[in-house]
């Protein structure tokens, strides 16, 4: 019998839910879907966890979730006296969230630590508010960020707001990973952890308290109070957590003119007008794009589900509309955010703005005109926020903003992971200041390119999915750092990354320098006039993913560069498809 065999019969004896008992019905006459649902348990990483909704160890349900907190909790009361613990918990609009949510708070309260729980889906960033206001040591957020509608997650934070980096993570998995049983997780029931206390319901007032601070990130109070009325916005919150709060902090400031997209309002979990509700895809903006044709708006925002991502798309001068990329919206705010601090002297000297690898080097281009120094992290949010709580110890830096190309951003450091609600806020500002000064958002990133170059980059997702498929992944990425295919060197490599061995190559000379990061299976190839292309796998999901950016001296240029790096980095990936 095989191990993924094995499970099966283990999940049918002792899975006492009906509906998972159900699903378990006539898997063992598909051999595929079984060993796919069975193979492995599904993992936790540096990006919590995320699977497809389902019965089997691979999949995420009550029982992978409950093994999950209680590695958690283990952790927690071994580190720390129980009396100490305390875990905010929050929930977004996907199929069972609130279920797996009330399911974490129910084994924390078995393992006496305190949760509060969120009565309502709460946008992530709002989590990560709440962690740090109340003083808890964790914060847990079920959500699929952007998935399709199929799957949901779980991340973790600490006691910063911050999601778990690294060296955390791989403790916490260690804990998981010495629970043999996931059956044998006892719960508190929810009327027992209430009255001791265990589980308190968190209701308005955290919500209220962050939106008085993000009004404080207001940069020219002035302009809001005179012209605010003037700015036409189409919102939608593609069926997520962000309607509430964004609509109740655009009121607060005095942004009339922001209209609701209805047919995406209401946090319906199945997403019926949209594939896969990420703002980063031309498919999620067209109702919005429809709704905005009609009404002549200024500007659209979209956020994703638990509202930490933010898409925006602004109108063109002849009317048209384009949707920008997270590398151009991250260039135009960082030139208004320093622009207007320039301008009221308030640029701290040691001033620094924060990117991960992976994003264009057009921000900080920008930054550097200001006097603006910029530092480079690793992929992912959680490195920023860790570089945010280092500086505030160290004072080394004075965080002035934040940002991923994969379209996150932070302004505020009151929130320490990335956070559509606060950016949305000063997109719509920037946005009016440009449109009273007779231009607009289009004209500003056209004014960029000319001044900076013509920056554009591209990511190619690649799945492979099933038990083999994280081998074909490593294969890849082992024969990109044994030997750089021939497709790259005819770009002309430079210099070459490798932040596992966490060693710097000049390609030509052969030279190498350390890297100050920590290990990351990850490789950067710096390519001949200001092209590159990066590889790695994702965190979070059975996907290659390949950066790859250009910069050319105009917009043709430079699309023609990105055309034909895309190509070759195409014809390297193709043959492991077959």
């Amino acid at each position: 019998m095989t191990e993924y065999e094995s499970r099966f019969l283990k999940w049918k004896e002792k899975a006492g839910s009906e509906e998972l008992q159900r699903e378990l019905l006539g898997l063992d006459k598909n051999v595929v879907e079984l060993q796919d649902r069975f193979y492995k348990d599904l993992e936790f990483g540096t990006g919590g966890m995320r699977g497809i909704i389902g019965v089997g160890s691979n999949r995420i349900n009550i029982y992978t979730v409950r093994r999950t907190i209680q590695g958690l909790a283990n952790y927690l009361n071994r580190v720390a006296p129980t009396s100490k613990n305390q875990a905010v918990i929050a929930y977004d609009s996907r199929h069972k969230s609130r279920e797996f949510a009330l399911e974490a708070a129910l084994v924390l309260a078995k393992n006496q630590i305190k949760s509060y729980l969120f009565c309502e889906i709460t946008p992530t960033p709002l989590l990560s508010f709440a962690v740090r206001e109340l003083g808890a040591q964790t914060g847990i957020v079920i959500t699929a960020s952007h998935n399709t509608k199929e799957y949901n997650g779980l991340k973790v934070y600490n006691c910063q707001g911050g999601q778990i980096t690294d060296e955390l993570a791989n403790i916490i998995t260690a804990e998981i990973n010495q629970i043999a049983d996931e059956f044998a997780i006892e719960t508190a029931t929810q009327e027992e952890a209430e009255q001791q206390g265990l589980l308190v319901w968190l209701h308005d007032e955290i919500l209220t308290k962050y939106l008085d601070n993000t009004v404080r990130l207001v940069l020219n109070e002035k302009l809001i109070r005179k012209s605010a009325g003037n700015l036409n916005i189409v919102y939608s919150p593609l069926y997520g957590t962000g309607l509430v709060s964004v609509t109740r902090l655009f009121e607060k400031i005095g942004f009339t003119g922001l209209h609701i997209v209805t047919e995406q309002a209401n946090a319906d979990p199945d997403f019926p007008t949209l594939i896969c509700p990420n703002p980063e895809e031309e498919a999620a903006c067209v109702v919005a794009l429809e709704q905005a044709t009609r009404t002549d708006a200024d500007l659209i925002l979209l956020t994703d589900p638990d509202a930490d991502r933010i898409g925006v798309v602004v109108k063109a001068q002849d009317g048209s509309f384009l949707q920008l990329t997270g590398n151009q919206t991250g260039a135009l705010l960082i030139d208004y955010i320093l622009r207007t601090k320039q301008q009221s002297r308030t640029i701290p000297a040691n001033g620094i703005i924060i990117k991960t690898i992976v994003t264009s080097d057009m921000g900080a281009e920008i930054a550097a005109k200001y006097g603006v120094g910029s530092l480079e992290v690793l992929t992912g949010f959680k490195y920023i926020g860790e570089k945010i709580t280092e500086f505030e110890t160290s004072h080394e830096y004075t965080y002035l903003f934040g940002y991923e190309e994969s379209y996150g951003y932070l302004i505020g450091d009151f929130v320490r992971d990335k956070d559509a609600i606060q950016t949305s806020l000063c997109i719509a500002e920037m946005a009016l200041y440009h449109k009273i000064n007779g231009s607009s958002l289009y004209q500003r990133l056209q004014d960029l390119f000319e001044e900076f170059g013509y920056y554009r980059e591209h990511l190619l997702n690649t799945y492979f999915a099933g038990p083999l498929g994280p081998h074909k992944i490593e294969e890849i990425i082992g024969s990109f750092r044994k030997n750089p295919p021939p497709a790259i060197q005819k770009h002309g490599i430079v210099t070459i990354r490798d932040y596992l061995t966490g060693i710097a190559t000049d390609f030509q000379s052969g030279t190498q320098t350390r890297l100050s990061f920590l290990p990351s299976n990850t490789i950067y190839y710096n390519l001949k006039d200001g092209a590159w292309c990066c590889i790695r796998p994702s965190g979070t999901e059975p996907k290659l993913k390949i950066y790859l950016g250009v910069r050319g001296k105009t917009a043709s240029n430079a699309q023609r560069q990105l055309e034909e790096l895309k190509t070759s980095l195409l014809s390297i990936i193709k043959p492991y498809q077959e």
